[in-house]
Formats: C-alpha cells, sequence, structure tokens
C-alpha cells in the first residue's frame, strides 16, 4: 500500500503574500475574499496594490467586522502594502 504524503500548506512565519495587481479587476475582491476566508487566526494577509483600495476596506469591514485587523505597513503616491491579520 503506497501512502499519500501530506502536503502542509501552512507557512512557518503565518504571513501569506497576495499581489493584487496581476489580478484581473474584476476577479480582485472576490480573490481577496477568498483568500482571506482561507486564512486560521493569527495569520497575515500581506496585501499589495498600486493603489489604495477605500471601497475594499470598506466592503471587508462590513463582511468581517472585528474578525480582520487592517494594519498599513506602507502607504504611498504609487502604491500600498497591507497586512490583513485574520483573528
Amino acid at each position: 500500500m503506497t501512502t499519500i504524503p501530506v502536503h502542509n500548506h501552512t507557512n512557518q512565519d503565518g504571513i501569506y503574500g497576495f499581489d493584487a495587481r496581476g489580478i484581473a479587476k474584476r476577479f480582485r475582491h472576490a480573490a481577496i475574499f477568498g483568500a482571506l476566508d482561507a486564512l486560521n487566526a493569527g495569520e497575515v494577509m500581506r496585501f499589495v496594490n498600486d493603489h489604495d483600495p477605500i471601497p475594499l476596506l470598506q466592503q471587508m469591514q462590513a463582511r468581517y467586522g472585528e474578525s480582520v485587523e487592517i494594519a498599513y505597513r506602507q502607504r504611498e503616491a504609487e502604491g500600498v502594502m497591507i497586512d490583513f491579520i485574520k483573528r
């Protein structure tokens, strides 16, 4: 009998990169919400985008409330880096 190896999809530091710049605009929010839903408590999605996603952040607050913390790591005219931390 052959055993199937188990692949651990967790990252040792619990930080997962998400670069929205390479995703078609019409799919971005769905992809972001899917990625956030896949996080376990304490894990972080490090989000990079070419603009400050204010409408997305408002949607996130409505959908997740306090279960996702939003922490800007970089906020400049050419783009942002935000940590979304699952609680």
